[in-house]
């Protein structure tokens, strides 16, 4: 007889479980360097100037005091003047402090008078519109038709040269174009949701624009401001450098760049290149730390 072969079944195949995890997703996190670099140097910057009084500086302005010092000593070679002296034996690190106290002063000030006349004139421009734009519009194009270099040295030969008076020169030519900014946002935002629903509710258009527009206008032009700061700070190192700015002996980052006309860069260097070399590194860092929150807040508006 024929043997019948048993068949035995096919086993299932082995199957390993897939192992699961319930932990979050580790996120990659990226440390900006160069802007918290610029944050650090920023907040020095702003912690000195506000304590220079109370911090132990050799001598900036007064030159009777220092007939027995040095002049024109290079960095790290006269004890108590770590980055040397002028040519009237002024010590150039307090001179540097004391220079950013009016450098930040003047850009400040100037930035937050020119964004309160900016954020009103522009948002009252672009919400009532009619003949109030037309007048906005031909004080702003009147302003912007004058170069702020050759409206700057004007103002500063009318007006005596101070603290106040170029703050005030400053946020002029800052204002146009905050002015401009503010009336483009509030032509965006005036076609939003919440600017509708006021208007239905029976709101006045003062309370529109004093409690709907300004905060939404004033954010976006925040990130804005600080490019504005950096480029304020440089038109006051022009004045102070061309002479019509900050005059000697109060110190400003303008006019110690100046003490190195008539050949004395070449003949010591360090009276340009330190004071050339801090504008620059608050001036980058101004800049940098505007584009970032303009990216970021950008970011956000694109999410909602």
């Amino acid at each position: 007889m024929p043997q019948h072969e048993t068949r035995r079944p096919l086993a299932a195949p082995k199957t390993t479980p897939i192992p699961v995890s319930f932990e979050k997703p580790r996120k990659n996190f990226h440390v900006d360097l160069l802007l918290w670099f610029c944050i650090l140097w920023l907040g020095a910057i702003v912690l000195a100037a506000i304590f220079a009084p109370l911090l132990p500086l050799a001598e900036a302005q007064d030159a009777s005091k220092t007939l027995m010092e040095p002049t024109n000593q290079p960095p790290f070679t006269v004890p108590g003047h770590p980055l040397g002296t002028n040519g009237l034996g002024l010590d150039i690190f307090a001179r540097l402090i004391y220079g950013a106290r009016i450098s930040l002063t003047v850009g400040v000030a100037a930035v937050a008078i020119g964004m309160a006349v900016g954020a009103m004139l522009g948002t009252s421009a672009g919400y009532l519109r009619g003949a109030w734009e037309a007048v906005i519009g031909v004080l702003t194009n009147t302003l912007l038709a004058v170069p702020a270099l050759i409206l700057l040295i004007a103002l500063s030969t009318v007006l005596r040269p101070s603290v106040v008076s170029l703050t005030f020169s400053l946020a002029l030519v800052a204002s146009p174009g905050l002015i401009r900014l503010a009336r483009a946002n509030t032509l965006a935002f005036t076609q939003r949701e919440f600017i509708t629903v006021a208007r239905a509710l029976g709101a006045k258009p003062g309370r529109v624009i004093l409690r709907e527009l300004l905060p939404n206008v004033l954010l976006s032009m925040m990130s804005l401001s600080f490019v504005y700061i950096s480029v304020l700070i440089v038109a006051e190192a022009s004045l102070g450098f061309l002479g019509v700015g900050i005059r000697q002996p109060t110190p400003s980052w303008g006019n110690m760049i100046a003490e190195g006309l008539g050949g004395k860069m070449e003949q010591y260097p360090h009276l340009v290149f330190i004071p050339a070399t801090v504008l620059f590194l608050t001036v980058f860092s101004f800049n940098l730390l505007g584009e970032r929150m303009r990216k970021r807040w950008d970011k956000r508006e694109v999410s909602l």
